[in-house]
């Protein structure tokens, strides 16, 4: 599937369906995007072969004292910062390792845990401009650029998140009512290279929230582990360390969608997104086009539906011709949609075939087709609560 993507980008450019230069363009745009998303899971894989997954998952497992619902809170808190501070790609990458590896050492439920990692990696990534890349891209949209992101997205990130809680809580309380057993401690195999590794990833953690090019901080980081790998334990520089397919997909993805865009996709998200007459508007939400609850839902459930067919990241950049002369609470209620929205379909959000990924190395299993009625479920309750905060509040 991966390289299918790779090949049709390619085609797209060859065959002239997207013209050199917006190819060029768009490549510009994404770069940074694609090199993140290669050194965070080669960092993610030597951090995990090191052992600081392992030692994260006996802390946290021993901290819920053996009772399942505890357990979960932590996970929801963790995964709730993760996202918020340091990204959705990051939460994905980073702490679904810690979760399987808590489930495996004790027994506690593992689609409870690994399904609300990667919920909060999407519905959390609001909470911040670098919560999600699109925060960072819409803040060129809006007077004020990031700061202004941070004060109209609170309360619609509180009403998603409150709702993945909520909706999670529900599908699985039987097993929230259950307990697990307390681990052992974990045994490192090379407690040097233990302690490198997690004092990389300690730093890495903070350099990525406090606003340094996230390519730059995990290349850098992922250098330095595959440097003490190479002196210390060889074997882990393994083969597959470094995933070229998934970023080669992954910028297919991005060419194909582009080349859409240029064939009728954004026309056509215009039309359901009823974006006519929006260069009328104030701000924050007053009278004219976007402005009202409806309009907003409109406008949310548009990107929420583009993000799940041909991923966020694509589905917003596609959407910004929609939103010129749009108001604030326009902007935003498209962030709600490509943010929140994108729980159905596997290549809806990079950070859920991040997810993938980590599950397929873990030996966990993902049944997606349950992922996607679970999804199904969520989504358009998420986007609704979130549009009504925002409506709320703005």
């Amino acid at each position: 599937m991966r390289w299918l993507l790779a090949a049709a980008g390619a085609a797209v450019v060859l065959t002239g369906a997207l013209p050199a230069d917006a190819a060029l363009a768009l490549l510009e745009r994404t770069w940074q995007v694609l090199v993140f998303l290669v050194a965070v899971t080669a960092l993610a894989g030597l951090a995990g072969s090191a052992g600081v997954f392992e030692v994260a998952a006996t802390w946290a497992a021993r901290r819920g004292r053996g009772r399942t619902w505890r357990l979960w809170l932590l996970v929801v808190a963790l995964a709730t910062a993760s996202t918020a501070v340091l990204s959705l790609d990051t939460t994905a990458v980073l702490l679904t390792p810690v979760v399987l590896a808590v489930a495996r050492r004790t027994g506690a439920p593992v689609q409870l845990l690994a399904l609300t990692t990667v919920w909060l990696a999407n519905t959390a990534s609001l909470w911040l401009p670098v919560s999600n890349l699109t925060n960072l891209l819409a803040a060129g949209e809006l007077p004020g650029g990031v700061l202004a992101v941070a004060g109209l997205t609170w309360a619609p990130a509180l009403a998603a998140t409150l709702t993945t809680v909520a909706v999670l809580a529900l599908l699985f309380h039987h097993d929230l009512r259950g307990g697990y057993d307390l681990p052992a401690p974990a045994v490192v195999d090379d407690p040097v290279l233990l302690r490198a590794a997690a004092a990389v990833v300690g730093v890495v953690l903070p350099a990525l929230a406090v606003g340094l090019p996230p390519w730059a901080v995990a290349t850098g980081g992922a250098v330095v582990l595959a440097a003490l790998a190479a002196l210390r334990r060889p074997q882990h520089l393994r083969r597959g360390l470094v995933p070229l397919p998934l970023a080669a997909g992954v910028a297919g993805l991005f060419l194909v969608v582009a080349a859409l865009g240029e064939h009728g996709l954004t026309a056509l998200l215009t039309d359901l997104a009823g974006a006519s007459g929006h260069g009328e508007t104030g701000g924050h939400g007053e009278t004219g086009g976007h402005g009202g609850t409806g309009e907003l839902l409109r406008l949310a459930a548009t990107a929420a539906l583009a993000g799940n067919a041909v991923n966020n990241l694509p589905a917003y950049l596609a959407l910004q011709p929609v939103l010129a002369g749009a108001p604030p609470a326009g902007v935003v209620a498209v962030l709600v949609g490509v943010d929140v929205g994108p729980l159905v379909t596997p290549w809806a959000s990079l950070a859920t075939l991040l997810w993938a990924a980590r599950c397929r190395e873990a030996g966990v299993r993902v049944d997606w087709w349950r992922f996607a009625a679970r999804g199904a479920l969520l989504a358009p309750l998420a986007v609704a609560a979130s549009v009504l905060a925002l409506a709320a509040t703005t």
